[in-house]
């Protein structure tokens, strides 16, 4: 990943997931980050997959239409890469919004780091010492009741 968190960017980083093993079946799981449901992805889901469908035009028809227009198209089971959306403000079901936050409160918050490389390394060392000393299954302790507001 690099410095943003642009559109581009993550077409960049799924693209380069998928290289990994380019005629796997791939199911992401991903928030509901307007940059998870572009125009560009859904560009290079069609590439990627090999789809021959017309996808429209951005704000005027088809699949590229609108939001929820690309949304049901990266969501089809169908294809051989597809997205699992989670619930909108729901952040702590995402085990990885769980993990960020840990890395956050015991690393980041009162952090000052002289470079992106030496903040990289601290990071990088944050884990390692984590998974090893600290690391543990998490207890969901929610149990249903409604919450108040």
């Amino acid at each position: 990943m690099g410095d943003t968190r642009t559109e581009d960017d993550f077409v960049v980083h799924i693209q380069a997931t998928i290289a990994t093993d380019p005629k796997a079946k791939w199911v992401f799981i991903a928030d509901q980050l307007n940059t998870h449901k572009s125009a560009s992805w859904v560009k290079c889901v069609t590439e990627l997959c090999g789809i021959e469908t017309p996808l429209g035009e951005k704000g005027q028809s088809g699949i590229l239409e609108n939001m929820t227009s690309r949304v049901d198209f990266l969501r089809c089971a169908e294809h051989r890469i597809r997205f699992v959306y989670t619930l909108k403000h729901c952040s702590w079901l995402n085990q990885v919004e769980i993990g960020f936050g840990i890395l956050s409160r015991r690393l980041l918050k009162r952090g000052s780091f002289p470079s992106i490389e030496v903040m990289n390394q601290r990071i990088q060392a944050f884990i390692a010492f984590f998974n090893d000393t600290l690391a543990k299954p998490f207890r969901w302790t929610y149990i249903g009741k409604p919450l108040l507001v």
